[in-house]
């Protein structure tokens, strides 16, 4: 990866133009964050795709846990076509068993639903029964652009050093620092060689109020540090 990666979530078009005008690099589109995010509108990504010329990351998502059922597998492979249809560049999922391991039927399903287009696994993997042999699992799944971890279900600020022994285990590459990032975390992530970054809450007064472009600027600058 060339320079950072600087992506922010977006519920709608006015967050998007703000990320873009903050210098943002891609969105993430996702409704309901009271949910954690769940799958947004053709409507609103296909809004997002007349206004603004970023690349969004769709999130493929029912409900606020991690598991699929055929059912939800159902819904989700046909929400994937509608939401590629209305402009999504790319989608955010992942799945893990009621045992806590990842699901790689249900993922794979989907990975197989949105090709070729590029997914992220989502912080799912924070939650696993075994972070590492979930990281083992995830890294080897096709298409894969980055897995948004914050290293902890507790956030990033408790999972810094998982993040940096995956970093120095050869994940770098794929790591999506989210998930409570905040600046203080930013310095240690880039001596880890961990160079994209994942920001919601921290562009906002709060998830009701909507991205401040200025605020994306200032994250713009400190992930750049190099």
């Amino acid at each position: 990866m060339t320079g950072s990666l600087l992506e922010v979530i977006a519920l709608t078009v006015r967050d998007a133009v703000a990320a873009e005008q903050g210098g943002a690099d891609r969105l993430e589109v996702v409704a309901d964050m009271a949910a954690d995010g769940l799958t947004p509108s053709p409507e609103t990504v296909a809004a997002i795709a007349a206004e603004c010329p970023l690349p969004q990351m769709v999130m493929l998502r029912c409900d606020a846990n991690f598991t699929a059922d055929p059912d939800v597998l159902d819904r989700l492979r046909r929400d994937a076509k509608t939401l590629a249809q209305a402009g999504a560049a790319g989608f955010v999922f992942g799945f893990l068993d009621g045992a806590g391991v990842v699901d790689l039927v249900a993922t794979e399903a989907l990975i197989h639903a949105v090709s070729p287009l590029p997914w992220t696994f989502h912080r799912a993997v924070d939650h696993a029964a075994d972070v590492q042999a979930s990281w083992r699992a995830v890294r080897l799944l096709p298409n894969l652009a980055t897995v948004l971890t914050s290293g902890s279900p507790a956030g990033v600020g408790k999972g810094l050093q998982v993040l940096r022994t995956r970093a120095e285990a050869g994940d770098g590459s794929i790591i999506l620092a989210g998930g409570g990032l905040k600046p203080v975390h930013v310095p240690a992530l880039l001596d880890y060689g961990i160079r994209a970054f994942h920001v919601g809450s921290a562009v906002r007064a709060s998830w009701s109020d909507p991205v401040e472009w200025r605020l994306v600027r200032q994250w713009r600058a400190l992930v750049e540090r190099d």
